[in-house]
């Protein structure tokens, strides 16, 4: 299985750095993980339950991180056993990119799974892992929220401020105003939904 996505953060590329290498802060983001200890020098143990489809386990396993290039990205290696359910193993890059909006957070993943796990089928495993990225990234994005709240407040004044200048513009462009309010208000909920 490989994937990858990416995903845009209000924090600066440090404070996505210091998050992502935090145990406390990826155990509450990780979907049904119930620890994340360091086991030795950028070495990780790691345990959580996971249910994909029919199949629920308890998975023990070990992460370690090389290619440490602070605070823009590194690689991790990963594995873990599930007992009777069955084994994961894999890699992933990740990668911090700075801009004006804070910075993106863009990852690759390459896994594979065997026992009663594979035998699920390369669907409901494919999509069970995109479930679990994106419930990380809106668990992370929350807790980057309450950790920086002013770098989101930010962002959010910016996306406001964006919205008042669009009016004037339209006018100038021979848009109706009503148009553009319409289209502020729309983006100001896609905004406040997309949180």
């Amino acid at each position: 299985m490989e994937m990858q996505a990416s995903r845009q953060l209000a924090v600066t590329q440090q404070q996505a750095w210091d998050a992502l290498n935090d145990p406390e802060v990826l155990k509450v983001c990780i979907p049904g993980c119930d620890k994340v200890e360091a086991s030795g020098e950028n070495q990780y143990a790691i345990g959580m339950a996971l249910k994909i489809g029919p199949v629920s386990a308890k998975f023990k396993g070990n992460i370690e991180l090389s290619d440490i290039n602070p605070p823009a990205s590194y690689k991790l290696s990963f594995e873990g056993q599930g007992g009777p359910a069955g084994h994961g193993k894999g890699s992933a890059a990740v990668v911090l990119t700075p801009n004006d909006a804070g910075c993106e957070l863009a990852y690759t993943v390459q896994a594979s799974v065997g026992g009663k796990v594979a035998q699920l089928g390369q669907r409901l495993i494919d999509g069970a892992a995109k479930s679990m990225a994106e419930d990380f990234f809106k668990r992370f994005d929350m807790e980057m929220q309450k950790q920086h709240p002013e770098s989101y407040a930010a962002r959010d004044a910016a996306a406001g401020a964006a919205v008042a200048a669009a009016p004037a513009e339209a006018s100038r462009a021979g848009v109706p105003v009503w148009v553009w309010g319409v289209g502020a208000v729309v983006l100001v909920a896609v905004i406040w939904l997309s949180r």
